[in-house]
């Protein structure tokens, strides 16, 4: 392949969980730009059918798909009316997630079982569903969203933690199963990004102070610097990277 096509995402079709807003909308925006036709995933219908707008407003390809991801019957449909209607899912970006803060000693049940069952148990559902589909094509590539949480620890987050842990583990596990059959199954971890699921810390004076400190670049992530790197993970670039798990970070988790 000629490398000025390396990271050319023309001609395929990527489903992004989580994408109406957030680093979701952010990869999705970005690997569109780079060629791909998006499928915009959510729950809210009218909120992702204003995404899909602004979308086609700046020429970009995308329609949208309703399904709730922690429902695995509602996931395996959700994925068959994709490939049937719209044609086969050449990318997966696993991104649909959340978040729950609280002492350790004092986290409550229901959220340690919603952060589970989104976190762990989705990537899982909809990672199989579509799976299924790539394998008898013998292509596909697939990016988790996997965190630096996924190798370092902080108060009041520890349940997260764990599942990040989980999805950065499970995702070797894809890639060993799966990469036999032509898939490409890696994480993109973020380090610390400014979104809406972290406004609260962004706003914490100390917060930002000692992250700031803490990390080598000295600042705050902006979501577009993560395009680059689902970019490669969605190209022939990475046509022999399984398994990896990419940190775009900042240098936080290489430094004490």
């Amino acid at each position: 392949m000629p490398y000025p096509d390396l990271f050319s995402l023309s001609g395929s079709r990527a489903l992004v969980t989580g994408a109406s807003r957030g680093i979701g909308l952010t990869l999705a925006k970005g690997l569109a730009q780079y060629g791909a036709e998006i499928v915009l995933h959510g729950r809210d219908a009218e909120r992702l059918n204003t995404v899909q707008s602004g979308f086609e407003t700046a020429g970009l390809k995308a329609s949208t798909a309703v399904f709730d991801v922690t429902d695995q019957d509602a996931v395996i449909e959700g994925i068959a009316a994709i490939e049937r209607d719209r044609g086969p899912i050449d990318i997966l970006i696993n991104n649909a997630g959340i978040q729950r803060r609280a002492p350790l000693e004092e986290f409550q049940r229901r959220d340690w079982d919603d952060l589970m069952l989104t976190n762990v148990s989705a990537v899982f559902f909809v990672g199989q569903a579509v799976a299924r589909h790539m394998i008898p094509r013998g292509r596909g590539k697939i990016v988790n969203i996997c965190s630096v949480q996924s190798e370092l620890a902080r108060p009041g987050i520890a349940p997260y933690t764990a599942t990040k842990g989980a999805v950065k583990n499970l995702t070797k596990g894809m890639s060993t199963d799966w990469a036999r059959h032509g898939l490409q199954i890696n994480g993109l971890a973020p380090g610390y990004f400014a979104t809406e699921m972290t406004e609260k810390l962004v706003s914490d004076e100390e917060f930002t102070k000692w992250l700031c400190k803490r990390t080598p670049a000295a600042r705050w992530g902006q979501v577009e610097e993560l395009v680059g790197a689902a970019v490669f993970l969605s190209s022939p670039a990475s046509s022999f990277v399984n398994g990896h798990l990419l940190m775009v970070d900042g240098g936080i988790s290489i430094s004490l």
